[in-house]
């Protein structure tokens, strides 16, 4: 399973890649900060799942989300971000998010949600 995390902030990201290293069935873990990275590098990665973040410094985490589905990406995301109310988690669902986490009150069942994804 190849992952890419899109987050700005380095500690979060770091929590990710320690949540993750547990995972034997992830074979390419990817990282970056901005929406423009990842766009750069989607065509050559072509994600199994991405991790995105609402608050990225160049465009939203939700404008990462349309781009995967509007080029037939067949990826699996989660929104992971402290923006968490009804209205985010609403839009995300609606443009194609798989599973909304609450990175400040949810990130321990972040474990279990990629688990679930393996069987």
């Amino acid at each position: 399973m190849k992952v890419l995390i899109v987050d700005d902030s380095p500690l979060i990201v770091k929590k990710f890649e320690e949540l993750l290293k547990e995972f034997k069935e992830i074979t390419h873990l990817t990282t970056c900060g901005t929406y423009a990275h990842a766009v750069a590098i989607l065509e050559d990665l072509k994600p199994d799942l991405a991790i995105l973040d609402i608050d990225l410094p160049d465009k939203s985490g939700i404008d990462l989300v349309r781009y995967l589905k509007d080029n037939k990406f067949a990826t699996t995301i989660i929104m992971c971000t402290n923006q968490s109310d009804d209205y985010y988690k609403a839009w995300s669902k609606k443009l194609g998010a798989d599973f909304f986490i609450d990175k400040s009150k949810e990130f321990e069942k972040l474990p279990l949600l990629i688990a679930s994804l393996f069987h």
